[in-house]
């Protein structure tokens, strides 16, 4: 199913499929895809220097060749994609935001998807809040993957991934100008990657890596979840998006 102009409707109307989308992510994620020992939960806060982290951080998932359930834990570079690679060196804790949070079964946040809202291009304010956490969550050893189905504002030229990125390397990045949305997979260890694939309305929305640990990575099944939403989405919603 290709992706709807969501940029073309009332606010109230994509934040109830956020949130559904949101959900349905999370059900796929914790009905098999992700390995024994690994939960998704949705929630608004996730981590702080808390002093009980570092306990929470002692039992480790093991990271098989395969996961815990029906698809393959993959440890070989995601194909193709636009990649940067800069030193991670870093540490600082992460903040609060809406999100799917990959936890240990003990409670340790390995990492985070974000789905963008317009909210968090609205003001200048709104969107420095949006990147400094999503830079903590990195500099903090947390693996992200965002979602942006908004074109670029004037808060975000060139795209939220720039954003993102501008304050972590001078690594120069351009939008396609036939693919003005963004999907990017950040890895966090053993060094920052991104793996970033713009896409457009009207088109699929490719699957994308969660990574876990290091290397370690799930693909998450973006098309087949933005289908399933979108099949409980009542008629009338429906007929408001193009």
């Amino acid at each position: 199913m290709p992706m709807h102009d969501w940029s073309q409707v009332q606010a109230g109307i994509y934040h109830n499929f956020h949130y559904r989308w949101i959900a349905a992510i999370m059900d796929r994620l914790n009905s098999g895809l992700l390995p024994k020992g690994m939960i998704a939960m949705a929630e608004q806060i996730i981590g702080g220097p808390e002093p009980d982290v570092v306990t929470l951080q002692q039992n480790d998932v093991v990271f098989p060749s395969t996961g815990g359930g029906t698809a393959v834990l993959t440890e070989a570079p995601p194909q193709p994609k636009t990649q940067f690679v800069i030193p991670a060196d870093v540490e600082r804790y992460a903040a609060r935001a809406k999100r799917v949070v990959v936890r240990h079964s003990v409670g340790k946040v390995v990492a985070v998807l974000e789905l963008i809202t317009p909210g968090n291009k609205h003001t200048r304010r709104a969107m420095g809040s949006f990147v400094e956490r999503k830079v903590n969550l990195l500099d903090d050893g947390i693996n992200l993957l965002v979602i942006d189905p908004f074109p670029p504002s004037t808060r975000d030229p060139q795209g939220i991934h720039k954003a993102i990125w501008d304050e972590i390397t001078d690594e120069p990045f351009a939008l396609p100008e036939d693919r003005k949305l963004t999907l990017a997979a950040y890895q966090a260890a053993p060094i920052k990657t991104a793996y970033i694939e713009p896409f457009a309305v009207g088109q699929p929305i490719p699957d994308m890596p969660l990574f876990l640990h290091n290397n370690f990575y799930i693909n998450v099944p973006l098309e087949q979840t933005y289908m399933d939403t979108w099949a409980v989405l009542p008629e009338m919603l429906r007929d408001l998006v193009k």
